[in-house]
């Protein structure tokens, strides 16, 4: 293997899913027709090398055998076929609380896992007080870890895992339960190991993360692995992937949500949010578009967006109709409203039509919006308001916090 921590050579891995299973020895011998099983391969023909201190990243939707692959390497499992080669100790941290007793106290099993990682008594009792202050337990460390919270579990474990000196260290996403602190002292600690030549391979959602510190990444996707490389453009590649079966996912439920009536006049159902007004004028579909005119619900920050807001009218004569829009965080905070009287436009009512407003750049960072829509009269009687008339997101491959996109540049002057 020479210099090469970790290989995997064409690994498969299957389960065996059984279709009403016998409970008892009883029904085994009675039901003996029972125990049908189907198999389900978790991980296909997987192979790569990773080379001593280099830390790699797997990414891939849940259920596509990350932490399989993870439990492989740790010998927990043995797969189907293939061969695993490992040189040098591991330390793994993979499900909460793994290995520890229930009715032990968190100091014994400090010893009963690094016991189990190779460490000696006396190595332990070497460690032991730095994995203590580590793990931040204080006078816990001698309660019984049953009544530990989730993130002292983690607290725990990460610290055992951390300090029985590995060669290689393997982390599924274990981190996502720890506080934001202690989060940021296993992140610094991985960034140590990595500078001291360790070899880490990393499961984590936090794309960040991932991009920051990972040599290399590798995309599994339904038991294979499809791709791998340089972290930013698996990366990319990944939450492209994601955001087009989101996107697909969203517009089947868009379809359920719309109905159409005897002279095909399509109308939406607004079930998310409230609606309010007396509907002299009525909003009766709200669709966002691209810049093909396409209906989406993801759109790329910096990109044009049209907001087409499809009314109704009655008989009645309405005049000063005002139509308007405001975009909100899911947390409620408004990032943008405005409408056609603050904006110095008139609007005729026909019986029927559509009101446009087009964004030629949307200049919001990535996360997810909601959109509220109205029509009301310019002296403020409502006829239709929809709060959540429409969700959406904004995708982005930088990483600006906030609200709004500001353009901009960076300039240096010097010798100034």
């Amino acid at each position: 293997m020479s210099n090469i921590a970790i290989r995997v050579s064409d690994v498969s891995k299957k389960f065996k899913i059984f279709e009403d299973k016998p409970a008892t020895l009883k029904d085994r011998i009675i039901y003996r027709s029972k125990g049908v099983f189907q198999e389900k391969w978790v991980l296909r023909d997987i192979s790569f090398d990773v080379p001593q201190g280099k830390m790699i990243g797997l990414v891939g939707r849940n259920g596509s055998g990350k932490s399989t692959l993870l439990k492989i390497l740790t010998r927990i499992l043995q797969p189907d076929k293939g061969e695993v080669e490992i040189k040098g100790r591991v330390s793994s941290l993979l499900e909460l609380g793994a290995g520890f007793h229930m009715d032990f106290t968190g100091r014994e099993n400090i010893y009963m896992n690094a016991s189990i990682f190779g460490l000696s008594r006396k190595e332990i009792d070497g460690k032991i007080d730095e994995i203590i202050r580590f793990a931040e337990l204080g006078p816990f460390i001698e309660n019984p870890v049953r009544t530990y919270s989730s993130g002292m579990y983690m607290r725990l474990a990460f610290s055992i895992a951390v300090h029985v000196d590995p060669d290689i260290l393997l982390i599924d996403e274990i981190l996502a339960v720890g506080d934001n602190a202690f989060q940021k002292k296993c992140i610094s600690r991985i960034e140590s190991f990595k500078n001291q030549g360790k070899t880490i391979v990393f499961v984590s959602h936090d794309n960040g993360v991932m991009e920051r510190l990972c040599d290399e990444l590798y995309w599994i996707h339904e038991s294979k692995l499809i791709a791998h490389g340089e972290p930013r453009r698996i990366i990319r590649d990944y939450m492209d992937f994601l955001n087009d079966s989101e996107e697909k996912r969203l517009n089947e439920e868009a379809k359920l949500n719309v109905k159409s009536d005897e002279v095909a006049e399509v109308k939406e159902v607004f079930q998310d949010g409230d609606r309010w007004g007396n509907k002299l004028a009525e909003i009766v579909r709200v669709r966002m578009l691209d810049v093909t005119g396409a209906e989406k619900h993801f759109f790329e920050k910096g990109k044009p967006l049209t907001i087409a807001i499809h009314y109704s009218a009655s008989n009645y004569v309405i005049d000063k109709p005002v139509f308007g829009i405001g975009i909100y965080r899911m947390d409620g905070y408004c990032c943008y409203g405005t409408n056609t009287h603050i904006d110095h436009e008139r609007i005729a009512l026909e019986d029927k039509g559509i009101v446009e407003f087009y964004v030629e750049h949307l200049n919001l960072v990535a996360g997810e919006y909601y959109l509220d829509v109205a029509c009301h009269h310019e002296n403020g009687t409502p006829y239709d308001y929809i709060t959540r008339a429409l969700t959406f997101n904004v995708k982005s491959y930088e990483e600006e916090i906030g609200i709004a996109y500001l353009p901009h540049q960076w300039m240096h002057k010097g010798g100034q």
